[in-house]
């Protein structure tokens, strides 16, 4: 699964949280208008992030749905897909390890591009798509490589922070569980013995969630963002 499986985490990582590496001038695929000026949205340090960067990276959200690519978004959609992008680079930032690509991640991500090809109804729509983004398929799999790394560095850095307390796994099931579990089903929901190690992963999750948004937080000043006039 891709972005699609980063859908287990919040919108900050949405289509998913997609790690944006920098575009180059012939990977500008959802370009701009003849005679506009293609401004500057947000800055990372000293790396500059502009519209034609974010209009690019919201038609690689489509293609990675099994979307082509068409219309430029509108103002408020441009604005939510800067504000991923920004913490999809800090998470990338983050996460680089400049070593070699683990070959059990390559092999994953390799996975996930078979499944965007299955989201597609035909090859030749995919290739379309691609085709409509300037962008080969080896640019698509290092994408998907470096967001798995994005997934696997969350996953070190919070998740032994992530872990329930008993009483928390005991809430989730008696508040949340047990009456989901009657509105879908006409028998005595199952004991907690039986589903406590689904309930605790689901547990484990949100907490993430939460110190991603905080993680993301604290990054931001300390990656000197800084936010342009839309």
């Amino acid at each position: 699964m891709v972005p699609i499986l980063l859908w287990r985490w919040p919108k900050l990582l949405a289509v998913a949280l997609l790690a944006a590496a920098p575009l180059s001038a012939a990977g500008q695929a959802v370009a701009q208008k003849p005679g506009v000026l293609d401004r500057v949205l947000v800055s990372i340090g000293e790396e500059a992030t502009t519209q034609s960067d974010v209009e690019r990276e919201y038609g690689i959200e489509l293609l990675l749905e099994g979307k082509t690519p068409a219309e430029i978004p509108d103002p408020a959609t441009l604005q939510q897909t800067c504000e991923r992008l920004v913490n999809q680079r800090l998470l990338a930032l983050e996460s680089s390890t400049g070593t070699a690509v683990p070959e059990a991640l390559k092999a994953a991500a390799l996975q996930d591009l078979e499944e965007v090809r299955k989201r597609f109804p035909n090859p030749q729509a995919y290739q379309s798509a691609l085709e409509t983004l300037r962008m080969n398929e080896q640019e698509l799999l290092g994408r998907l490589i470096e967001q798995r790394q994005i997934l696997q560095a969350i996953d070190q850095r919070l998740r032994p922070a992530a872990a329930p307390e008993a009483a928390e796994i005991e809430s989730y099931y008696r508040q949340t569980f047990v009456p989901g579990y009657l509105q879908k089903d006409k028998g005595p929901a199952p004991p907690l013995a039986e589903v406590e190690n689904q309930i605790q992963e689901v547990v484990v999750q949100r907490k993430i969630d939460q110190l991603l948004a905080q993680w993301l937080a604290e990054l931001k000043p300390r990656r000197q963002v800084r936010w342009h006039t839309f």
